[in-house]
């Protein structure tokens, strides 16, 4: 005959649950995952930083120093009479004499400032014309990069894929697809984005920005060093010619071209606030329309500075 338990001890063996330590643990174990997802984004987004730096930028410059070395001359300039300026071979000297003969030339100094039509920069494709992205876009050069890069048997980076050499796709904070595009051009003497021969890379995040700055210059500034910002005026007071710089404006919550009418429009119909301006330099600063996580983060232009 099966002996009968106490009634108090069979009331204790139906009461399961968690104890404290238990509950303590699976907290932790919470923890973790949220903390772990939330490490694992910026892992990914820095992961795309040093991707479109290393595989893009930084390539783009090893492909523009090795054009230099291969013909002894600047991106587009002559080779037989170099100008030492990004698309020297389309500019003038002494109203209408092609820089390449210099026909007539002796009676003024070659320098920059004598050369005509100057300035253009070299893009591949259609490019894009003067002030179409921002403030200070040059103008378009007929010559094209790509077909000036390969003529002389430079390998140029593999960007977005063939014959897209000069484009990178990277995700912005927000997640929308964001295009960099390259470009090259000469700045006259006096340009607040650097002069001389620069790399022109459109189509950067401010965060992205100042991490392609920190690289390459070891500080964030978007005003002075190798790595500047496009379109910023330049300082005109006279105690400022030595004065810190600037920080790279605006942050990656800002939303641009959520204008539903003119030029900028680009979400026609969801929102009639304006756009976010690139005006930072002016007394009314950085204006900005809706900051909603989903909208496209504010688009800027930055110029690097080559040493040819």
């Amino acid at each position: 005959m099966k002996k009968m338990q106490p009634f108090c001890r069979l009331g204790r063996k139906r009461q399961q649950g968690f104890t404290l330590m238990e509950l303590t643990v699976v907290l932790a174990v919470i923890g973790l995952i949220i903390g772990a997802i939330s490490i694992g984004k910026d892992v990914q987004r820095n992961a795309e930083y040093q991707k479109a730096i290393n595989k893009f930028a930084y390539q783009w410059k090893m492909a523009y120093d090795q054009y230099y070395q291969r013909t002894g001359s600047v991106l587009g300039d002559c080779q037989q009479a170099p100008t030492y300026m990004v698309n020297g071979a389309e500019t003038q000297i002494l109203s209408g004499s092609n820089a390449c003969t210099r026909a007539g030339s002796m009676a003024v100094a070659g320098i920059p400032e004598n050369f005509e039509n100057r300035g253009l920069k070299i893009c591949s494709g259609q490019g894009y014309g003067a002030n179409t992205v921002g403030l200070g876009d040059a103008g378009l050069a007929t010559q094209n990069l790509r077909t000036s890069m390969t003529r002389t048997g430079v390998r140029l980076p593999p960007g977005r894929g063939e014959g897209h050499e000069d484009r990178f796709l990277y995700m912005d904070s927000n997640g929308n697809a964001t295009e960099l595009q390259v470009c090259f051009q000469w700045n006259t003497s006096g340009t607040s984005s650097g002069a001389g021969n620069v790399m022109v890379i459109r189509g950067l995040t401010p965060d992205l920005a100042r991490y392609m700055d920190q690289v390459i210059d070891g500080k964030p500034d978007s005003r002075e060093g190798r790595f500047r910002i496009q379109g910023r005026p330049s300082h005109g007071g006279a105690g400022e010619a030595n004065a810190p710089g600037t920080q790279w404006e605006a942050n990656n919550t800002e939303g641009v071209n959520i204008s539903n009418t003119g030029a900028n429009s680009a979400m026609t119909g969801s929102d009639a606030r304006n756009a976010v301006v690139n005006n930072s330099g002016t007394a009314g600063g950085t204006t900005s329309g809706r900051t909603l996580d989903e909208d496209r983060v504010i688009l800027l232009t930055a110029h690097w500075i080559m040493e040819q």
